[in-house]
């Protein structure tokens, strides 16, 4: 049974009139703007995030139609123009950007990123945090790309679909890795419901769910949604990582099964990223600019999560809203 998560607590005037129309209190949605608020913020983020989430599961006794009502399509358009636009300035000049040397760009391993953290010093009350960050993405992964399947043709479509094959179990319910991080979160005693810990998690979190949902629900940006797919292939160095991490803390065997099962298929699928990639701009290579804006966002946002969890837990504090 899917079960839609109850609607979070707002965070700011954007956020609160978004979340106050969809509990039935009635709002003039298109008087509703970003102007003037931090892009990055968590009200701007958590509105954005609401309202793609109307797009995927839903919150609990909200009317499905929401999705598409045109007042809140044109609140979530403004909310993308206005997160897109600072993803594209913090991107900086990418015009004759060769595509294949930013992929090559190291992801997930900075030498001071929360995974070399948590393998060296981390507690497990901080890898429990981390935990808790991403589970907005992994307890979403991987509908948030699966988007981009009928946006393409070719190569790259049948490169993304065998990507996703595998992470969708192969057919096995079991395997999916929705269920297996699920699996993690319970094994770490924590709540592994869809969405249980949104009003927990930071501005910097959702972020990272909303670029890849913007990329992928705009076929505008699919060249984006493409870059973006192409990073996240990448990820297989910080899994190891953090395998290594979770031995060190003593962890329960189904918190690391989750890290270690990514390890070789993120390998056999960062092989794929020419097919990926490739495909795409044998079809289209107008949009190498947009693939290359995609790398360099995922980029961004994951960044940002991560200076803010080391820098919290490097002074004592918690890296969340609230302690565990």
């Amino acid at each position: 049974m899917t079960v839609s998560p109850k609607l979070p607590a707002p965070a700011g005037p954007v956020s609160g009139a978004l979340i106050a129309q969809l509990s039935g209190r009635v709002q003039d949605l298109t008087r509703v703007r970003p102007d003037g608020a931090d892009p990055m913020g968590r009200d701007i983020q958590l509105a954005l995030f609401v309202a793609y989430e109307l797009c995927y599961r839903g919150f609990r006794g909200t009317d499905p139609t929401w999705e598409w009502d045109a007042d809140l399509v044109g609140l979530r358009g403004r909310l993308e123009r206005s997160f897109l636009g600072h993803l594209r300035r913090c991107a900086g000049d990418i015009t004759g950007t060769d595509v294949w040397a930013e992929i090559r760009r190291p992801a997930g391993g900075q030498p001071d990123g929360p995974a070399h953290f948590l393998r060296t010093e981390g507690t497990w009350q901080q890898m429990c945090e981390y935990f808790v960050h991403r589970s907005v993405y992994h307890l979403k992964e991987p509908d948030l790309q699966a988007w981009l399947i009928p946006r393409l043709a070719g190569a790259a479509k049948a490169a993304v679909v065998a990507v996703q094959y595998q992470n969708y179990g192969a057919g096995t319910a079991a395997h999916m890795r929705q269920r297996i991080f699920a699996e993690l979160m319970s094994a770490a005693g924590l709540d592994g419901g869809y969405l249980a810990y949104l009003d927990m998690v930071p501005a910097e979190a959702l972020a990272a769910v909303n670029a890849v949902s913007m990329f992928g629900l705009n076929r505008s940006l699919r060249g984006a949604a493409i870059g973006h797919f192409a990073a996240e292939m990448t990820s297989a160095p910080a899994s190891q990582r953090l395998v290594q991490a979770l031995h060190r803390l003593r962890a329960p065997a189904a918190c690391a099964r989750f890290y270690r099962d990514r390890i070789e298929p993120d390998a056999v699928s960062g092989r794929l990223v020419d097919d990926v990639v490739g495909g795409l701009l044998a079809d289209e290579p107008e949009l190498e600019a947009d693939v290359v804006l995609g790398i360099r966002a995922r980029h961004i946002v994951e960044d940002r999560l991560a200076a803010r969890m080391v820098k919290c837990w490097a002074d004592g504090e918690t890296s969340l809203l609230r302690s565990l």
